[in-house]
């Protein structure tokens, strides 16, 4: 037997095992590879949010769930993953149109909610003056015309089956939507009170915006008496990819709301 048999000699790597190498080294490439084409798609062009709360319907239900276009209105730090604070203000900054839903940071620092992720619908400008009579919105001094419609029925949720009033509002520029009143809720700000359907004359600052829910008795918006710096923007909300009631699974198809999915967002 030739005992300087070379098929294998002391020391040497298997092929099978250099193959196992190169085939993990291949994969955690890929896997490095998809990380940063996921990262740049969410932080230059779209991400997906989801609907927690019902302060947007009609407009929007809670367990909707949409992609905001990140390019909308230019970039800020708010745009990267963690917000990073690697530069001040906007890069390619366009501002947003009144009638915009947008998602922006919680501006207000003495709050709990300070720079979570919020959607509402900017309705004043930097300039405007804004205020809310007997329910109505206010745009420097003018009404918001607005015209009533049939009543929005809850379809799920804590309120399944309670109908409200409902309207269609034509903002200053001819951007429409609609909006929903829980009639008997009325509520006022006047001094330690939280009161939303009247209020004082608001002055929007430059570079800043007032931003409302579209159900108008349920949401915590600008009539606080904050307002969204243009910075904060993170993006204008496009279109819903998936809807389904927030108490049901995702494997429930029965319960997925199909007439809702790839719908635009006015």
């Amino acid at each position: 037997m030739d005992s300087d048999n070379t098929d294998n000699p002391k020391g040497a790597e298997p092929e099978g095992f250099r193959a196992k190498v190169a085939g993990a080294v291949e994969l955690i490439r890929t896997v490095v590879y998809a990380v940063i084409i996921a990262v740049g798609i969410r932080t230059f062009a779209y991400e997906p949010f989801s609907i927690p709360s019902g302060s947007m319907i009609p407009t929007l239900l809670v367990g909707d769930y949409l992609f905001v276009s990140k390019f909308s209105y230019g970039y800020s730090r708010h745009s990267l993953p963690f917000s990073l604070p690697l530069f001040e203000g906007r890069v390619f900054d366009s501002p947003p149109k009144r009638g915009d839903v947008a998602v922006f940071k919680f501006p207000d620092p003495s709050d709990s909610n300070y720079g979570k992720d919020y959607i509402k619908r900017i309705v004043g400008l930097p300039g405007d003056r804004v205020q809310v009579l007997v329910g109505v919105l206010h745009i420097n001094g003018e009404p918001v015309r607005r015209l009533k419609i049939e009543e929005f029925e809850f379809s799920d949720g804590l309120h399944a089956g309670d109908r409200v009033a409902q309207y269609i509002e034509t903002l200053p520029g001819g951007s429409r939507h609609r909006l929903i009143e829980m009639l008997g809720d009325r509520r006022d700000i006047d001094g330690d009170r939280t009161n939303y359907d009247n209020t004082r004359e608001w002055i929007v600052p430059a570079n800043h915006y007032f931003a409302m829910g579209d159900n108008r008795d349920n949401s915590s918006d600008s009539r606080a008496g904050w307002t969204v710096p243009a910075e904060n923007l993170v993006g204008r909300a496009e279109f819903l990819f998936f809807s389904k009631p927030a108490e049901a699974w995702f494997f429930e198809l029965w319960n997925w709301r199909f007439s809702r999915i790839f719908d635009g967002i006015e």
